[in-house]
């Protein structure tokens, strides 16, 4: 059986960045974990997965969460120091 370890491993994402995308696409970590790595492998795509993780801290700041945007926001940090094309890129959109 293949174990969400498993699929972490074939990715270029952490757990923390799978959960964030699981949390912004309202998916399971699993199905987040195929849609993360697929999303980094196109065009923007590393710019597209930064911009859900900030859309997820304004989301976390809006409803007073701020322990889970500071959470984020570390994942933020880390995201952007293991792939810094994501700022460099142009606007997903």
């Amino acid at each position: 059986m293949i174990t969400l370890d498993d699929i972490e491993d074939m990715t270029d994402l952490t757990r923390a960045e799978i959960e964030a995308i699981a949390e912004h696409e309202h998916m399971g970590e699993g199905d987040a974990a195929l849609f993360g790595d697929y999303v980094m492998h196109i065009h923007h795509g590393p710019a597209r997965v930064q911009q859900m993780i900030c859309e997820d801290i304004r989301t976390s700041l809006r409803k007073d969460d701020l322990p889970h945007a500071r959470t984020l926001f570390e994942v933020l940090r880390r995201f952007m120091a293991a792939h810094p094309d994501a700022a460099r890129g142009a606007s997903p959109n």
